[in-house]
Order: C-alpha cells, then sequence, then structure tokens
C-alpha cells in the first residue's frame, strides 16, 4: 500500500514536469529521445523526461519516460530492467496493455497500472487508429541498471 501510495506521489510529480516541459518547450534530462520502441510501421517515440537517485533508499533511482504512439502504433513484447517496478499513468487517448499471461485491458486517459519485477509485458499498443496516445511510465529501479527495455527474445 506504501509503495503504490509513493508510486502515484512519484507519478504526478513527474506529470507536472513533463506539462510543464511541454507548455514551455523545456527538453527535461537533456538527452533528448531515448529512441523509438520495435514494432511495425508505427513504433512508439520513447522519451526520458526525469530521473533522480532516491536519497532515503540507497542504490534505488527513480526514472520517468514518455512513450508516445502515433495512431496505430505499438511496441513488441518486452520486459524491463529486473530490479524495476513501474507505474504508468496514461496521458491522452487510450492505451491497450497486456502484463504476463493476463487479459489485454484497455486504459484510457487518466487511468494507470503497474509492472512488477520480472514482468512479462506483451502488448503495448495505441488502442486508436485515428487518434495519438501517451504514457507516462515511472521506474523505480536499482541505480546500477542501465538497460530500461529488452525485446522479447533478446
Amino acid at each position: 500500500m506504501i509503495r503504490m501510495a509513493l508510486a502515484g506521489m512519484l507519478a504526478l510529480t513527474l506529470l507536472v514536469g513533463v506539462l510543464m516541459a511541454e507548455t514551455l518547450g523545456v527538453e527535461t534530462l537533456g538527452a533528448g529521445t531515448l529512441g523509438t520502441a520495435w514494432a511495425g510501421d508505427k513504433p512508439a517515440k520513447v522519451t526520458p523526461v526525469y530521473e533522480h537517485p532516491l536519497p532515503n533508499v540507497p542504490g534505488k533511482t527513480v526514472r520517468g519516460v514518455l512513450v508516445e504512439y502515433e495512431p496505430g502504433g505499438k511496441s513488441a513484447g518486452h520486459t524491463h530492467a529486473a530490479s524495476a517496478f513501474i507505474y504508468v499513468t496514461v496521458l491522452e487517448g487510450a492505451v491497450r496493455s497486456a502484463v504476463n499471461d493476463g487479459p489485454v485491458h484497455t486504459h484510457r486517459a487518466g487511468e494507470n497500472f503497474t509492472e512488477l519485477p520480472g514482468d512479462i509485458h506483451r502488448v503495448s499498443e495505441n488502442a486508436s487508429d485515428t487518434e495519438p496516445a501517451k504514457l507516462l511510465a515511472v521506474f523505480v529501479l536499482d541505480t546500477k541498471e542501465t538497460r530500461l527495455t529488452t525485446p522479447l527474445g533478446q
């Protein structure tokens, strides 16, 4: 329960930061775009927006990543860093997601979901073929982790 409350507060903080950065045209982190998430003709655009070590949890860092799907866009099945707890909030549009052997869920703007260490994210895609979608993924993970996402089979 405390972890969920902490993750919710972190996500809200990051959301405000992302919205302020977009409004001001500021590139937070200065790192630019991480790249795209490998799938089909319309891959997701992935941009780091925040990173900070957790001062009261030695060895842990919080990282925020903005994922943007154009209409019909999707990411291939993937896993995340082994230590990652991920709190995801849909900012715009609707996103279909399936984790492990669970069913596919459609999450709309303002809704959220979590991924636990070791989870397999089988489905991650825009639910619309006509409207874009955005989500903010907040990772709490070991500071030493450098790769956030790995496509299945790699």
